[in-house]
């Protein structure tokens, strides 16, 4: 199909047609395609087509324009055709036909009809006609004009960017037909918390590697795709373009925190929340395929091939079962089993063995899957924490047992419970893919249809991926009250590793200058509570300086979301008083944000209103929003919101005894780890330096009594040079502090850049970015956004650990924690270690009183502990209250890391891990 001749590329094209198994009525519109395309070949020339977007905080607006000349003898009709996401709205289209304007105005589709109709006679018609591809839909326009004619056309549409598996991607289908002297697509993406990754994939053909050229820094990236006249023909001497297929971008943000990006722009505000670094969640999934005649040949070999991968993903923590059905319904297992290497090896055999034959029975077979879900959750042989879904697989409609669709969805709703989830996948175009949509938005699950191409088992594994890492249940964003209104759904059942859960709204003035957001959620064997905030000027501010970004991101962004969960409300409108008032809110907000949707239609006249054209949106449009969208969404009633934690400063307790603490960088800092113990019945503070060498963890407090144990390694400062690395010694700090709570089996790791949980098997990490309160078990951690962290075990051990932050560039100085540890701890009767040791509060006395070089620095003799020791007055620094300058607290200094004071030498008090117990109190 490479040929110059006009005739023999239609010839070939159609030859291409005879071999594909299509349903007829696609065979003639692909024909009408080709007939048009190669009268558009032949007999016209086009100037110049611009494609540029601009996605902005993950929303983007398109352009689409193209200059065509009727370079023909005869007067003809020039068509305008371009593909767009199925999940993007268009927002605008003009044309300019030999000076005359045409202006895009969105309307309610009757009336756009109406006022359209009254110039029909004219001929002009211009349309959104859904294409059987997976992700696009086609937009076609054309107007009849005289020879010699010159017609611009100028498309908008905007949509959400979607986060899967990680990344974002932007796909612009590109198919101009032909050679184009000026052929040019600029993507510009601007995102506030910076961008992690860009690239442009090749998606295009080898013919094109290496030709879109990407320049990007932290917050911004541009990529342009300009290939000349030359490069844009498929040889050397060819007459056609290689340009038709998808270009893409694929991109994903830096993320500080776990607790989402606020962001507020132009009165109203968005919500980001992909948290990572956390355990996945055990799931119970019932896999339910369709094994009727329809399924026979390359529907089932690909099916097949896809669950062979799927099985292969379950780990012992998973448990699952099989359900395959035709006009009857079989189980592979009666009961849920674990995801064993073993029962993995016999599923696959057992679906390798299907021969596809017989009619389809769904309502039974979804009945059996939801009572085997059932019946494992009521016999308590899964985890309450886990994740139940199943996994839906056809291509028909029902023909055998309940064969009415509101029926079968009533009789699913009905057994299935809130925990669950289903998850539907139509294989091809026969299937009803609607009712599969709304049975599975109707129980917290997405749908997808499955293209029966060769790639089908990528398609159905690509899909299974993005919902087979569940990491948190049962997430809330919630706002101050008074603060927002018409907020998005902002309850959402189930988050899924490398998606996105967005909640979008209105801000309401306020005296405040700044927006918070509370997140609750579960996860494995934690309960969280994350705090993100935003400031109500600076991110309008910081567009204000951008010359690419889409400045009115937030309000079309809140207005795209919004419509979209009402287009889902509306399709399970239970009565048609309710669906009435539904449509008549999208014809609001679709109107008022020139949204073109099922319900809304853009309606594009010329200046003097004597010529019309009419774009409508398809009737069965995609629905959905946002990545990890369960579900029918509302928009929330807003009453008093539940208290917000108290995020200040931590209540001090009265008696903070023995605290390590780093120097402040004063003139004359003491560098090695500080102690400060408090002795309230002495009423007095002892401190002593322990010098030691980065790497060494020290023990702080092991009490086996109490399973806990406390240690802490010590990190160098920064080395200037060989010279000095061999004439000074290095400077050492805490750079990491460990609680391990041994009941529990759970470690909580402090460092300097961010904070681990760890039980078994599963880590889950948070960072210093953001406000947060976890719970797992009997171990409470709030962190304190870039300042503090507070442990508590079983409400009886607290533990405070400072974050110290110092610039970047200084030569030797490096970030370091700070440790307070309150007196009032409840130790048993074995704790010891360097701070645990004075749980028992020594008998001190300091006598002998005089004065010592330093006329400043009084010296004294103190026996404790069955030593005399000689001890300096002098003082350390406290950093709880004021963290940069700290506070001074007088005491008595003991040389020598504290020999005398503590039990044994400092060396017996390093341990091999951070989990370590001392082996036996020195």
């Amino acid at each position: 199909c490479s040929e110059t001749s006009c005739f023999l590329w239609f010839i070939c094209k159609c030859r291409e047609l005879e071999s594909l198994t299509i349903p007829m009525q696609r065979h003639s519109s692909l024909v009408d395609d080709i007939t048009a395309k190669v009268s558009l070949t032949c007999s016209t020339s086009l100037g110049s087509y611009k494609v540029e977007s601009r996605i902005t905080s993950r929303f983007c607006h398109t352009t689409v324009k193209s200059s065509v000349v009727n370079s023909g003898p005869n007067a003809q009709s020039i068509g305008f055709n371009v593909q767009i996401p199925k999940q993007a709205f268009i927002t605008n289209f003009t044309m300019n036909v030999n000076g005359i304007t045409f202006v895009g105005s969105v309307k309610e589709k009757t009336v756009a009809r109406n006022l359209y109709a009254q110039a029909r006679a004219r001929g002009k018609a211009a349309g959104l006609v859904r294409a059987n591809s997976q992700d696009m839909e086609t937009f076609k326009t054309e107007v009849h004009v005289p020879p010699g004619s010159k017609i611009e056309f100028e498309l908008h549409y905007q949509e959400m960017m979607q986060r899967k598996l990680g990344f974002y991607e932007h796909s612009l289908y590109l198919q101009p037909g032909r050679l184009v002297p000026q052929f040019q697509v600029d993507v510009y993406i601007y995102e506030p918390s910076g961008i992690a990754s860009v690239e442009t994939l090749n998606t295009l053909g080898e013919h094109f590697s290496g030709m879109a050229k990407l320049t990007s820094s932290k917050d911004k990236a541009h990529v342009v795709f300009k290939p000349s006249l030359q490069q844009q023909r498929k040889c050397e001497n060819c007459t056609t373009s290689a340009i038709d297929g998808i270009f893409t971008v694929k991109y994903d943000v830096l993320r500080d925190s776990n607790a989402g990006e606020l962001h507020v722009s132009d009165g109203h505000f968005v919500h980001f929340f992909a948290p990572a670094n956390l355990s996945p969640l055990p799931k119970n999934i019932v896999f339910v395929i369709d094994v009727s005649g329809s399924m026979w040949g390359v529907k089932m070999k690909q099916t097949v091939e896809a669950m062979q991968t799927i099985l292969d993903d379950l780990t012992m923590d998973d448990y699952f079962s099989i359900v395959d059905f035709n006009h009857n319904v079989r189980c592979w297992s009666e009961e849920l089993v674990p995801g064993s290497t073993i029962q993995v090896a016999e599923a696959k055999k057992y679906i390798q063995n299907i021969k596809p034959n017989g009619g389809t029975n769904i309502n039974e077979a979804l009945m059996r899957a939801v009572q085997m879900l059932v019946k494992a959750s009521n016999q308590g042989m899964i985890d309450p924490r886990s994740v139940s879904m199943i996994m839906l697989v056809s291509d028909g409609d029902p023909t055998v047992g309940e064969i009415k669709l509101s029926a079968i969805q009533k009789n699913v709703k009905k057994v299935m419970r809130e925990e669950f989830s289903l998850f539907s996948l139509g294989i091809g175009f026969d299937v009803d893919y609607d009712f599969l949509e709304r049975i599975a938005m109707e129980n917290r699950g997405v749908a997808q249809r499955i293209y029966t191409s060769h790639d089908a088992s990528d398609q159905i594994r690509r899909f299974y991926s993005q919902v087979s890492s569940p990491l948190l249940r049962k997430i809330t964003v919630q706002f101050p009250e008074d603060s927002v209104s018409d907020v998005t759904q902002n309850h959402f059942d189930k988050y899924f590793s490398g998606s996105e859960l967005v909640v979008a709204g209105k801000v309401l003035p306020s005296e405040s200058t700044t927006l918070n957001s509370f997140t609750t959620a579960s996860a494995d064997r934690l309960d969280l509570s994350l705090q993100t905030e935003a400031d109500y000027l600076e991110l309008d501010a910081a567009l204000a300086q951008q010359q690419h970004a889409f400045t009115g991101f937030a309000r079309q962004m809140w207005a795209y979301i919004t419509v979209n969960q009402l287009l889902v409300e509306r399709s399970l409108a239970p009565t048609a008083g309710h669906k009435r008032k539904i449509t008549q809110r999208i014809l609001t907000l679709a109107v008022e944000h020139q949204f073109v949707t099922p319900l809304t239609a853009l309606l594009v006249e010329s200046e003097e209103g004597k010529e019309r054209l009419l774009a409508d949106s398809p009737n069965d449009p995609k629905q959905g929003c946002c990545a990890g969208d369960c579900g029918p969404s509302q928009v929330p009633d807003w009453g008093p919101s539940p208290e917000a934690p108290d995020w200040g400063p931590s209540p001090e307790a009265p008696d903070w005894g023995p605290s390590p603490e780093a120097p402040d960088w004063g003139p004359s800092p003491e560098n090695d780890p500080h102690f400060i113990v408090h002795l309230p019945k002495n009423n007095m503070d002892i401190c002593f330096n322990i010098d030691s060498e980065p790497g060494h963890i020290l023990n702080l407090v092991s009490d086996p009594g109490a399973g806990v144990v406390v240690n802490g390694q010590l990190v160098g400062s920064k080395r200037v040079g060989v010279e000095e690395k061999e004439k000074e010694k290095v400077n050492t700090y805490f750079g990491t502090i460990s609680v391990f709570y041994q009941p529990d089996g759970i470690r909580v790791s402090v460092s300097t850049d961010r904070i681990d949980l760890t039980h078994g098997r599963n880590n889950h990490s948070f960072t210093w970015g953001a406000t947060a309160d976890i719970t797992q078990d009997r171990v409470k951690v709030s962190i304190v956004k870039d300042s503090k962290v507070m442990v508590t075990v079983d409400d009886k051990i607290t533990v405070m650990v400072l974050l110290h932050r110092v610039w970047k560039k200084h030569p030797t100085h490096v970030d370091f924690l700070g440790l307070y540890i309150p007196n009032n701890n409840q130790y048993s009767s074995q704790a010891h270690g360097l701070i645990g040791q004075f749980g028992q509060e020594p008998e001190v006395r300091v006598f002998n009183l005089h004065q010592g070089a330093d006329p400043l620095k009084k010296k004294a003799t103190m026996q404790v502990k069955g030593n005399k020791l000689v001890v300096t007055r002098g003082w350390q620094k406290d950093y709880r209250r004021d963290k940069k300058r700290g506070s001074d607290v007088f005491c008595w200094f003991i040389h020598n890391s504290g020999k005398g004071f503590i039990d044994g030498h400092y060396t017996n008090y390093i341990v091999p891990r951070l989990d370590s117990f001392l082996a036996l109190p020195p």
